[in-house]
């Protein structure tokens, strides 16, 4: 009799049970998600900078060559880097007389809202993060930085 009771009793998990397993597998993905999201775009801003930095070196080194940051204010006498969610410009700095530089930074598609430059003297500025204006002396990395 034992046995027939046994076999007619179904194993496995009833309907609240996966509920409660899918509901806590959902919290942890809302939580998770988040952190997860940030921690790429602060990985995606750790390159730009990098690629920032390198291209100061590289118009250093032509400047070191060839006297002046390039011949022409409309074209970069290196090639601009390229980073996963960042597009780089070249300008001209305030004195517009080839003696000067900005490199610039803008976040494209999921980092639009972020822009970071520096110029012939090293000065780093981050002049947009997470979509709001910015003004700082420094390059920002992630929410709660402060120069």
């Amino acid at each position: 009799m034992k046995a027939e009771k046994a076999l007619g009793r179904s194993r496995g998990f009833t309907l609240i049970e996966l509920v409660i397993a899918m509901a806590v597998i959902a919290l942890l993905a809302a939580v998770a998600y988040p952190s997860y999201t940030a921690y790429v775009r602060r990985g995606k801003i750790a390159v730009a900078l990098g690629e920032l930095g390198t291209a100061r070196v590289k118009l250093e080194q032509y400047y070191a060559d060839n006297r002046n940051y390039g011949s022409t204010a409309t074209t970069c006498p290196v090639p601009m880097p390229s980073a996963d969610g960042f597009s780089f410009s070249c300008s001209w700095g305030s004195t517009s007389n080839s003696q000067s530089f900005v490199i610039t930074a803008g976040g494209v598609n999921s980092m639009a809202g972020y822009a970071y430059s520096v110029n012939h003297r090293d000065e780093q500025r981050t002049v947009q993060f997470d979509g709001a204006a910015v003004d700082a002396a420094c390059w920002l990395k992630k929410q709660g930085d402060a120069c």
